[in-house]
């Protein structure tokens, strides 16, 4: 697939970390939307319809648990819209509670840009695009 039409959300409320991500992914040719909160990711993920979505947890509004919760229960397409979890919350309980609530991937911060560059890769390779 084309990757100048897959868009990537990025839901952060760090904007250093939003600006180095998003201008990173846009370089490899993919739509870049930005969120600053989880409200604002939320009205995204529902109007901009991304395909992958970079989901930090502590943000303000709305954190990244309450976002992804509402992403699976109330999903806005038919279409898997995976989630990339990257937060400073790496501990085990964090993780797990990721896993029961469908995140597809879960990178604890401090990471590379490699390392999300990969698992959106990853992502993409695992899920059928713009099929629904």
């Amino acid at each position: 697939m084309n990757p100048a039409v897959i868009k990537i959300l990025i839901a952060d409320d760090e904007e250093a970390a939003v600006e180095i991500m998003a201008r990173k992914i846009a370089s490899q040719g993919y739509e870049v939307i930005a969120a600053r909160d989880g409200e604002d990711a939320w009205n995204k993920i529902n109007s901009g319809l991304p395909d992958v979505i970079i989901l930090d947890l502590n943000m303000p509004k709305m954190d990244g648990w309450a976002v992804l919760s509402r992403l699976r229960q109330n999903p806005p397409v038919k279409r898997w819209q995976p989630v990339i979890i990257v937060s400073a919350q790496g501990d085990l309980e964090s993780f797990r509670k990721g896993v029961d609530l469908q995140a597809d991937h879960y990178l604890a911060k401090p990471c590379q840009i490699e390392d999300i560059l990969k698992a959106i890769r990853l992502m993409l390779s695992l899920v059928p695009q713009r099929g629904n």
